[in-house]
């Protein structure tokens, strides 16, 4: 048997690359979709004008903001920063919320699965 040519791709059981990445693609979009409705239904509830936010909700709103991109593409003019805040300690849950938010985010996007 002869030994496979390093320029050839190799076709077996697997789905081709455009597949793949179009079933990535939609899953993305369903998933930006959805979090968009959802933050759309819960920008209200949690940016109310009775409130006064502090480190909490500070890290709420900050783990929140990136999901608001959808919602803002959609054309929908939701906040992402409460102006009435407690001050410094709202700014720190805003901050720590955020990072807490992208580590998990690029956390999962970066995984490598191990190699046995």
């Amino acid at each position: 048997m002869a030994a496979p040519i390093a320029n050839e791709v190799s076709t077996g059981p697997s789905s081709p690359w455009w597949k793949t990445l179009l079933v990535k693609a939609v899953v993305l979009i369903s998933l930006g979709l959805l979090l968009g409705a959802a933050y759309d239904w819960a920008a209200p509830r949690m940016y109310g004008q009775d409130r006064v936010p502090g480190f909490r909700l500070g890290m709420l709103h900050g783990a929140l903001m990136p999901v608001a991109l959808p919602t803002l593409l959609m054309g929908r003019d939701v906040p992402i920063y409460a102006a009435t805040n407690t001050g410094r300690l709202y700014k720190l849950g805003y901050i720590a919320g955020i990072n807490l938010c992208g580590m998990a985010f690029f956390g999962a996007a970066f995984r490598r699965p191990r190699c046995r």
